[in-house]
């Protein structure tokens, strides 16, 4: 899973062209070569896909292997570029996460503003670092994975129980310390507690 850029437009249904407001990529997987022509082209896609992204919308885009995910709340448009396996839920929570953070920092300054701008905005270089993994941008996918990581070490600690379980009971057999009645007290209270052992 991989996010390659995120963007934020200042795109309204007035505006001729998506004018971008903050832009930040990682496109340090591909060819150095081919680095320039990448960003290039994330831009041109992501003017296009904010261009017809309606205020109070959410969109993906399929683009061979990558999702482009927009959502466009009252003319402020976020967008990331992401590969085919992060989590769309994940996806929409990063927008809309960057866009709060974008408000709270220039609050409506973004309305006035006429032409690209080119200033790096740190928070969105720290996003795209700390979103890579979706759990960062979606709180519920986080709780799920410490459950799913929780049940796992729980199925191994019944697991090592039944292996001690089973251990035990040769060890009571072949133990010459316990009388035959205190082998016999043990046969049974494990009869009687199999009423209640998880299958």
């Amino acid at each position: 899973m991989k996010i390659t850029a995120i963007l934020i437009f200042r795109s309204t249904p007035t505006d001729e062209s998506p004018i971008i407001l903050a832009n930040a990529s990682d496109v340090s997987h591909f060819g150095y070569f081919q680095r320039s022509s990448v960003r290039e082209f994330i831009v041109f896609v992501s003017r296009t896909v904010a261009k017809r992204t309606e205020p109070g919308q959410r969109q993906s885009v399929q683009h061979e292997e990558y999702k482009v995910h927009a959502y466009n709340r009252g003319g402020l448009c976020a967008l990331g570029f992401m590969d085919d396996h992060y989590p769309v839920r994940s996806a929409f929570s990063l927008l809309n996460q960057v866009l709060d953070e974008y408000q709270k920092k220039f609050g409506e300054t973004w309305r006035m503003v006429k032409t690209d701008n080119s200033e790096p905005w740190p928070y969105l270089n720290e996003a795209l670092t700390r979103y890579q993994d979706p759990a960062e941008a979606d709180k519920l996918l986080k709780i799920q994975r410490e459950l799913d990581e929780t049940k796992i070490i729980l199925h191994k600690t019944i697991d090592s129980v039944l292996e001690r379980g089973e251990k035990l009971d040769s060890l009571v057999e072949k133990s010459s310390d316990l009388g035959a009645a205190s082998q016999m007290f043990y046969k049974q209270a494990k009869k009687t507690n199999q009423c209640c052992t998880i299958l």
